[in-house]
């Protein structure tokens, strides 16, 4: 891992080169300023092959529950994968508080607005950086967001957003708290604020048992957020897997996505055909067969693990499909879920730390482990 310090228009950069990755990915920590001082913010970036200039995408992460700082960098591989094919520069950006980005989450207490304001702070900046690399095209923009992130992304629209963004793609977007009463409401009210301030075209993307947000739920949103921007177009796709919160990063997720996107991308005139074909997905590694060791919810059948790796097991039950648990003999164990092939990113984590080989111990909803 290369490590150097760039400073770049201004801009301090921390700069992380991973040579020996599937695709052309880095991580920079871009500065952002604050009232007093500055804070960094991690972001991962894929750039074709090419000099460019590429059209700029920026996708934004949704929110785990527990500590943001705890929360892993986001990189939801099978949609850059999507737009790396067609010649786009992604930028993956943790917000203030999340993962290694500085500063704290600002959650706006009970206000729908103010934490979609204040999340969306953090886009420009990463939209600032972007412009001074040759490689990016100043004047083609797309902002993508995924759960909270969609609700990122929408907020960003109504709060001045860069002249260069050409659309909005909202995956599931808006924020649950059950700890404000009345938050439906406020999610409603501020959906239609939104769309009262947004001028730029919009795609929305909700299925049918999405486990945060109801059809009920995501209808109404649009339906306020619509009156205000008529340029806004609802994809309701039916059900998908366990839970279709999770479609957007779901490898098998593509298929349901990608013609509505990419007519969508025509529609605002920004690139849409496939030009790269080297990264497009590539094969998955077939899951184990399931065994008869232990039903998937008994926790305490995990062997070799201690406390806190039961305690990771627990965790690991609560997330959504596609999904691995891995362990080794010495009680080492990993986790993935979503995304490409989390069996093969677990077992590469978990053997990392054990330096000796790892194994699948259960996948999706059963237990994988053979004695």
């Amino acid at each position: 891992m290369l490590r150097r310090l760039l400073i770049l228009f201004g801009l301090a950069v921390t700069q992380f080169v991973y040579a020996a990755t599937q695709l052309p990915e880095e991580v920079v920590f871009i500065s952002k300023k604050l009232l007093i001082g500055s804070i960094n913010l991690e972001t991962t970036i894929f750039k074709p092959d090419g000099e460019g200039p590429f059209p700029l995408v920026i996708i934004n992460h949704g929110k785990s529950f527990g500590n943001s700082h705890m929360q892993e960098r986001y990189r939801p591989i099978s949609p850059v994968r999507y737009f790396l094919e067609r010649n786009y520069a992604v930028f993956v950006p943790m917000r203030q508080g999340f993962s290694k980005s500085g500063g704290n989450y600002s959650d706006g207490s009970c206000s729908m607005a103010a934490n979609g304001a204040n999340q969306a702070e953090d886009i420009q900046p990463v939209i600032n950086y972007a412009q001074t690399l040759s490689f990016v095209d100043k004047t083609k923009t797309l902002i993508v967001g995924q759960s909270h992130g969609g609700w990122t992304t929408l907020a960003y629209g109504a709060n001045d957003p860069d002249k260069s963004v050409k659309g909005l793609v909202n995956f599931a977007g808006g924020l649950k708290n059950d700890s404000c009463g009345g938050w439906q409401s406020d999610l409603y009210r501020t959906a239609a604020t939104f769309g009262r301030k947004t001028a730029i075209p919009t795609i929305w993307f909700y299925g049918d048992n999405d486990s945060y947000f109801s059809r009920d739920v995501s209808d109404a949103m649009f339906e306020n957020y619509k009156k205000g921007n008529p340029k806004s177009q609802f994809v309701a796709y039916g059900l998908f897997g366990s839970d279709s919160h999770g479609l957007f990063t779901n490898r098998d997720g593509r298929v349901i996505w990608e013609p509505y996107l990419t007519k969508f991308l025509v529609s605002i005139d920004m690139p849409s055909k496939v030009i790269n074909e080297k990264y497009a997905p590539t094969p998955q590694t077939p899951n184990p067969a399931k065994s008869d060791f232990a039903p998937i919810g008994d926790i305490d059948k995990v062997p070799y693990v201690k406390e806190n790796g039961k305690e990771a097991y627990r965790l690991f039950l609560t997330k959504p499909f596609p999904r691995a648990f891995v362990i080794s003999e010495k009680g080492n164990y990993a986790w993935e879920y979503g995304g490409e092939d989390p069996i093969d990113r677990a077992l590469a984590r978990c053997e990392s730390r054990a330096n000796m080989k790892c194994k699948a111990y259960a996948v999706d909803d059963y237990v994988t482990w053979q004695q």
